[in-house]
């Protein structure tokens, strides 16, 4: 989404769950690339066909770490992969940069690490809430992620009666 480019009518703001909030010129492997990695995302690889993959311990334990263990086995099961190729893939200009923008950080990730998020939530200015979540808060903590979803969409309606 933060690809949306500067043609977007439809769309009246942007809500990032724990996510990368790259600006201009940035890609995801450059970012990750300036650091360790994460323990989500230490023994991550590429098949065959250029897919990335979490291992089972790193996506049970770390990537889905708050996650009730049976649901985060099944979440790892069903996971769906990036192409490598996307990590080297640079943003243009970025949709936040023109739409407001709303940052849920999760203060227990073990994927993007909370003071990373907090970086991308400042830089973009966003308006930005707090859950004591690992990376996966849709699925641990879904009333946290609805609030600022709610948020978000009031503002976008009181903003467009103006």
């Amino acid at each position: 989404m933060t690809a949306l480019g500067m043609d977007t009518p439809n769309v009246a703001g942007l809500v990032y769950i724990t996510a990368f909030g790259l600006d201009e010129g940035e890609s995801l492997g450059g970012l990750l690339a300036q650091g360790p990695p994460s323990p989500a995302l230490a023994h991550q690889f590429v098949d065959d066909q250029g897919f990335v993959w979490l291992t089972e311990d790193d996506f049970v334990n770390h990537f889905a770490s708050g996650v009730d263990p049976v649901k985060a086995r099944v979440l790892y099961a069903v996971q769906q992969p990036l192409t490598a190729d996307g990590f080297d893939e640079v943003m243009t200009v970025p949709a936040w940069k023109f739409l407001p923008s709303w940052y849920l950080v999760t203060e227990d990730d073990q994927a993007l690490p909370p003071g990373a998020q907090r970086m991308f939530a400042n830089r973009m200015r966003a308006t930005t809430a707090e859950a004591p979540s690992g990376h996966l808060a849709m699925v641990s903590h879904p009333a946290e992620v609805v609030k600022l979803t709610e948020t978000a969409a009031e503002a976008a309606l009181a903003a467009a009666s103006h």
